[in-house]
């Protein structure tokens, strides 16, 4: 009871002290670090809370009172910055519901681009005084169909507009794909003069199959779509090829044939056993020889 009766006067002391420029500063402090329904109203309203003291509320204290803070009426630029930086989607989404936060253009850019992946984020954000019409559009892309209405009556925004909007999120979408990645680190070492056939070991050891396939595609010449399907073969015969076109040696294939069935299924089968280890042949000709077992029904093999 005693404890109860301590809390309930702790709870009555912050409602009378939340807005007063009078109080001790220290007690403030205490009021704001203590249990969040004694916290809530000195959080939300006290003056005599800095910066500083935000900062130290979204470090240390429980994410209700992280919470609290991105709630705080006219909440400055450097407590609402720290609340991006730590990225903690429910404490973001309070951020985006509070319309008076005082959110600087690179910020509030920020926190549209989190509505990409927190889907609470969405509804607060096309209310949100900040929101101007370009951020608008950004964020039309990853909305639902009320949503868009929302932000299409808001803006008056024009089909043209619209349309450019959802291709350019399809394109960004494309780009960010592992696959994606994958090809433009290949091309990167390429271009450094860094992709060698070792690099096809090291990338199946560290499991990156989409780096091994897109440095393949480079080291051998030949296409990224017929290397896939040899992947995917019955048998090895066609990845020893590649390999052998890539500047592989073939001492070192049965390794690397054991690194992609392990990432890959099983596959491609190996029912011959020794297939893979026909004579000895240059780059050139494991190359034609690859696109000739490869080559599509009826499809040109040169």
């Amino acid at each position: 009871m005693v404890r109860a009766a301590e809390q309930d006067i702790r709870r009555a002391l912050a409602e009378r002290l939340a807005d007063a420029a009078w109080a001790p500063a220290d007690l403030v402090r205490l009021l704001a670090a203590d249990a969040i329904e004694i916290a809530r109203p000195v959080i939300a309203a006290s003056p005599l809370l800095l910066d500083a003291d935000l900062l130290t509320l979204l470090e240390e204290a429980s994410l209700d009172h992280q919470v609290q803070v991105a709630l705080r009426p006219d909440l400055d630029p450097l407590p609402a910055r720290a609340i991006l930086d730590r990225g903690e989607p429910a404490v973001l989404t309070a951020l985006a519901v509070n319309g008076t936060a005082r959110l600087e253009a690179a910020d509030m850019a920020r926190l549209v681009e989190q509505a990409r992946s927190i889907a609470a984020l969405r509804a607060p954000l096309t209310r949100h005084p900040r929101l101007n019409e370009d951020l608008a559009l950004r964020l039309y892309q990853w909305v639902g169909e009320a949503l868009k209405q929302a932000i299409s009556q808001r803006f008056s925004l024009d089909a043209a507009a619209l349309a450019t909007a959802v291709a350019a999120a399809a394109q960004q979408a494309a780009e960010t794909t592992p696959d994606h990645a994958a090809a433009q680190l290949a091309a990167k070492l390429h271009a450094a003069g860094q992709l060698r056939p070792a690099t096809l070991m090291r990338a199946l050891r560290e499991e990156k199959l989409d780096l091994f396939v897109h440095a393949l595609t480079m080291l051998s010449g030949l296409e990224t779509e017929a290397l896939r399907r040899a992947l995917r073969g019955d048998t090895a015969r066609p990845l020893f090829l590649a390999c052998t076109a890539a500047g592989l040696d073939r001492a070192a294939f049965p390794a690397l044939l054991r690194e992609v069935r392990r990432l890959n299924h099983g596959l491609p089968h190996d029912p011959d056993g020794e297939a893979w280890r026909p004579a000895q042949r240059s780059t050139t000709q494991a190359a034609y020889e690859f696109r000739l077992l490869m080559a599509p029904e009826g499809g040109s093999t040169v």
